[in-house]
């Protein structure tokens, strides 16, 4: 059995600069398995078959928002109330749990300092201990794993898959490395030109969080959609953790 673990950001992971407005970096993965992406990944095209009658259409989250680029058809208000209708549905349905992790920049500065450690790389240490919890509550053998990341550069990623690297050798506070192993993890970088649904729902469900992070009492209709689909576990919610 395979599951795809796809991460997408909301935010910037650097810590030269905070933006006052939006002072969080958050690293969102959609765990699935790999039935249940096809699936998925054929009501997303549905969509975009319909709307743009091709499925090249990617969709990105601020665009969305902004009515940009292939989404100014959005001004459009019948067009824009059918596109949210059947995007709802397709992301409340489907099965798939959320994994993420943010990092409140101000606060992080303030206690470690501009230069501690990548927090991009604290982020996908946590996101990757929390998919193997989850793994683990399937009590199934041979389950494979691959995580699937948007190109950001050649230098980040390969520092960042140098870090994943050290992850598998060493394991992580909570998880050794036999049990990482054990699940035949692999990383894959994919440009967004491949136009991968799996990398643009993770990008729709990452600003929502981020948005909650930020103000967790404002009204926020799209984390309330998604919400349940957080890795919860005896009623404590696993699969989101704010640092510092």
């Amino acid at each position: 059995m395979k599951y795809y673990l796809y991460i997408d950001e909301s935010g910037d992971h650097g810590l030269s600069s905070v933006n006052s407005d939006f002072p969080v970096f958050l690293l969102c993965g959609v765990l699935i398995e790999a039935g249940e992406y096809e699936q998925l990944r054929q009501a997303l095209n549905r969509i975009k078959q319909s709307l743009w009658q091709n499925k090249e259409v990617i969709f990105h989250s601020r665009d969305i928002r902004k009515c940009e680029k292939e989404f100014c058809v959005f001004f459009d208000l019948e067009k824009k109330k059918w596109f949210y209708e059947n995007l709802n549905t397709a992301i409340g349905t489907h099965q798939y749990t959320i994994i993420a992790s943010a990092i409140r920049k101000d606060y992080y500065i303030n206690r470690f300092g501009r230069l501690s450690d990548d927090v991009y790389e604290i982020a996908l240490s946590f996101m990757v201990e929390r998919t193997v919890f989850y793994l683990d509550e399937k009590k199934k053998q041979g389950i494979e794993l691959e995580i699937i990341i948007e190109k950001r550069g050649k230098k980040e990623d390969k520092k960042l898959a140098e870090h994943f690297q050290r992850l598998l050798s060493r394991g992580t506070t909570y998880v050794k490395s036999e049990r990482l192993k054990g699940y035949s993890m692999k990383i894959s970088f994919k440009n967004k030109k491949e136009n991968i649904n799996g990398l643009q729902l993770a990008d729709l469900i990452a600003y929502p969080v981020a948005r909650y992070v930020i103000e967790p009492k404002r009204a926020n209709p799209a984390f309330e959609l998604i919400e349940q689909k957080i890795y919860s576990k005896n009623g404590k919610r696993y699969g989101l953790k704010i640092f510092p």
